[in-house]
Order: structure tokens, then C-alpha cells, then sequence
């Protein structure tokens, strides 16, 4: 099984559900409320775990990356690939309000265009940084720079906490899976997603099934 960063398999949620957005988006049923609705739902948790994601990167991994040799002209740069993600996560989000108040096929057709900007932009970024940090996160991950750095990533609450890792996890392939939860102990981790990842399991992850 092929190595890889908690980083990197958070990028590959990220892609996952906005591949599901742009499916669902392309398929809306005209006039459907209720999918609206669970589309609503589930955009307030992406929009939540990726806005989260970006900032944390900002305030806490690039001073740790940088301490390890990450040079401040590529922490610059991912920074206002950032920006540019943070506008189109913004534009998107604009577009699935309106779909949610009117649930119409016009404004899916909006949403569906604004989501695949959103899709442009973020893996343009996440390609970008795969490539200058990932290799960086697997070489120093005993350093004390990382360990502190996932200390304080780990520092959140039960119910934000279980939502991460029931979000993280839906779908993640094996590889993905042993990366978000090698360093959290089984049973922490079952009771940690059991509790407080039942909003996720109840409200978002059955969106993905209709």
C-alpha cells in the first residue's frame, strides 16, 4: 500500500465530493425541493471542511512546513491559490443558495457552472501543492516541527472531530483510510465517528445515495 500524508487523503475527499456535486448537479430533477434541500445540507459541510482545511494550512501547517525547509515563496504561492479557492468556494456557494430556495433546473444548470470553476481552482491547487509538500509531510513526519503541527490540528471537538473523520472516510479507498486514521487508536476512533459522526451519517452521506 502506497504511503501518503493525512493531507493528501483530505485532498482526495475534497475532490470526491466535488466530483458528487457536479453528478448530482447534472441530474437535478426540475423543481425537486427535496434534493435541494439535501444538496444545501451537504454543501454546508463541504464548504465548512474545506474552508477549514485552507485556513488551518495557513495558520498552523505552513509555519510548521517552514520550519522544515518549506521555502516562503511556495508557502506565498499556495496562499493565493488559496485566495483564488476561497472566491470561487464563496461564488459557488451563492449558486447553491439560490438552487436551495428555488430548486429549479436553470439554477442547477448556474450551480453545476460555478462548481466546476470551484473543481478548476481547487485541484489546480491541490496538484500544486501535492507536488512541493507532500514529499516534504513524508520525509519529516517524525520530525518534532510535524508531530507539533498534528498536535494542534488534533485540538477540536468531539462533534466537529466526528464529522471530520465520517466526511474524510466516506468513500476514502484503503490507502486514504490508513492515512486519516494510523495515528488515532481504533477504539478512540470508534467512538469518536460511532457519536459524534451520526449529523454526518444521518444528514450528508445518504445524499451521495440518492
Amino acid at each position: 500500500m502506497a504511503e501518503m500524508s493525512m493531507n493528501k487523503a483530505i485532498h482526495a475527499a475534497v475532490r470526491r465530493d466535488l466530483d458528487r456535486f457536479l453528478d448530482a448537479l447534472g441530474r437535478f430533477p426540475d423543481g425537486d425541493r427535496e434534493r435541494a434541500e439535501q444538496l444545501a445540507t451537504a454543501w454546508q459541510n463541504f464548504d465548512e471542511q474545506l474552508t477549514r482545511h485552507h485556513e488551518g494550512e495557513h495558520d498552523t501547517a505552513w509555519p510548521a512546513l517552514e520550519k522544515v525547509g518549506v521555502s516562503r515563496d511556495v508557502l506565498a504561492e499556495l496562499d493565493a491559490e488559496h485566495d483564488a479557492m476561497a472566491n470561487a468556494l464563496a461564488a459557488a456557494g451563492t449558486a447553491m443558495g439560490k438552487l436551495r430556495k428555488s430548486a429549479s433546473h436553470a439554477d442547477a444548470v448556474a450551480a453545476e457552472t460555478a462548481m466546476r470553476e470551484l473543481q478548476r481552482v481547487t485541484v489546480i491547487h491541490l496538484e500544486h501543492e501535492e507536488a512541493e509538500i507532500e514529499p516534504v509531510y513524508l520525509a519529516k513526519k517524525d520530525s518534532p516541527e510535524i508531530k507539533a503541527m498534528g498536535r494542534e490540528f488534533a485540538k477540536v471537538g468531539p462533534v466537529q472531530g466526528g464529522t471530520f473523520f465520517a466526511w474524510a472516510l466516506d468513500g476514502a479507498a484503503p490507502e486514504e483510510s490508513e492515512a486519516i486514521t494510523h495515528t488515532v487508536p481504533k477504539p478512540v476512533l470508534t467512538v469518536i465517528t460511532g457519536l459524534f459522526g451520526r449529523t454526518y451519517r444521518k444528514s450528508v452521506a445518504p445524499v451521495w445515495r440518492s
